[in-house]
Formats: C-alpha cells, structure tokens, sequence
C-alpha cells in the first residue's frame, strides 16, 4: 500500500511537469485535449491516493467497533460455561443446553470451618480422649445463576447469535474433554469467522486481516474463547478489546 502511495505521488508530479512542458512546447491547437487528459489522469491518482489511505482508516474503525460486540458476546458464552463446568462438572457441548442451565441452574453457597472430634480408635487405644481436626462444610443456600451472571438481563438467551457482520450468523461452539496425565479433563470453544464479521468490508484488507501477527491485533482468522486443544478458556484477543481471561 505505502508503495503504491508513493507511486502515485510521483506520477502525480510527473504528470504536472508534464501538464507545464504541454504548455511551453505543445502547440496551441493540441494543448486543450492534452491538458485535459493529463488533469484527468491527475484526479484519478489522487483519487486512487486518497481512497487507498482513507479505506484502511475506515476499515479499522469498523473492525474495532464490532470486535468489541463480539467479544462482549463471547465473554458473556464462556462465563456461562465456566458456571456449567462449577455446577454440572463438565462444559455444555451445545447453546441449547447452556441456555437452559443459565435459566435453572443454582449456585450452592457454603462455608467451610474447622472443628475437631473424638477419634474413636485413638481413644480406644490410649484410653484417653483423643480428638481429630475435622472441616465442616454447612449449606447457606442457593443463587441462581441467570441473577448471577446477567441480573435482570435476558441476552444470554440469544447469546449463539453473531451480533454484527453476516445476517443470521451463529458461534459456533464445541466442548469435550482431553487427557493430561491420564486424566480427562473438560475443555471447550466458541468462535466465529473474521470473515462473517467483516463480510461487507474491502476483501483484499479483509485478507490482510485474517493473515494478522501481532500482540496488539486479534491472530489469525477468527474471534474464540476457549480451546479444544488445550486447557485454556482464554479469548484470542488483546487486551486493548478488555480482559481475555
């Protein structure tokens, strides 16, 4: 892009050198058509110039201002799976299930404290009373986790829905589990494509885009929370887009 700025600029400048010696050696008769031609071409490159700066621009203002949807979307996806796997045990392999957890579900709130008993065998043995430390867990009671998570909110009912880009577009999301040292362990993932996000956007940064490296941009071709492949519910994104984890 920079160079072909740079190209335009310099064709722009020939081009006027060129608009001056048609006025200085050109004869009279040819000089309108000439000069309009080389005016013409000067307004397509400059044009060509300011589209090819202003398109980026705009293009990245975009782009960051449905990022920030998405990423509220699948903060509020991987919340939910974090209560399901405390809950239930395991991630919801699909949006209907997790939607109706949120709906029904409650969080058991408990406290622990210590106390101590009489260790029967011990006293029997030494015959004396011996006591053992114990930890008691009492029931408080329950929290629903819809008040929980989303208090009187009801956007975790749609919260499978991609709230920008393609029309009608959906996360698409899995759970399961993979082994480490012989222990499953439960793992899931919510993502969604950059190119349904930024479907309406210029397809040759749209390409840049997917192909991006960097600590300040979101890697790669898609917006996720989670992973498949390893243990990690973090999101992809940077934190200039708030916390990933």
């Amino acid at each position: 892009m920079l160079n072909f700025i740079l190209v335009a600029v310099a064709v722009i400048l020939v081009t006027i050198g060129l608009v001056k010696l048609v006025d200085k050696f050109i004869p009279a008769k040819f000089k309108p058509l000439l000069n309009i031609a080389l005016w013409l071409l000067i307004a397509f490159l400059g044009y060509k110039t300011y589209v090819s700066i202003y398109e980026p621009i705009q293009f990245n203002k975009v782009k960051n201002k449905r990022y920030a949807q998405v990423i509220e979307s699948l903060k509020d996806i991987r919340d939910s799976q974090l209560a399901h796997r405390q809950v239930i045990g395991v991630f919801a392999k699909d949006f209907d299930n997790l939607i109706k957890f949120v709906d029904t579900a409650q969080y058991t709130i408990t406290q622990r404290r210590d106390s101590s008993i009489i260790d029967v065998e011990m006293t029997k043995r030494y015959g004396v009373d011996t006591f053992k430390d114990i930890i008691i867990v009492d029931t408080l009671g329950f929290v629903s986790v819809k008040d929980s998570l989303f208090k009187s909110s009801t956007r975790y009912k749609t919260m499978m829905n991609v709230p920008v880009g393609e029309e009608g577009a959906k996360f698409k999301m899995d759970a399961g589990f993979i082994e480490q040292n012989n222990i499953k362990i439960p793992v899931f993932e919510a993502s969604v494509k950059k190119n349904v996000i930024l479907y309406d956007q210029n397809k040759d940064l749209l390409v840049q885009e997917n192909q991006v490296v960097s600590v300040d941009g979101v890697n790669g071709d898609a917006l996720k929370v989670g992973s498949m492949d390893e243990v990690n519910t973090n999101g992809n994104w940077p934190k200039t887009y708030g916390s990933n984890e």
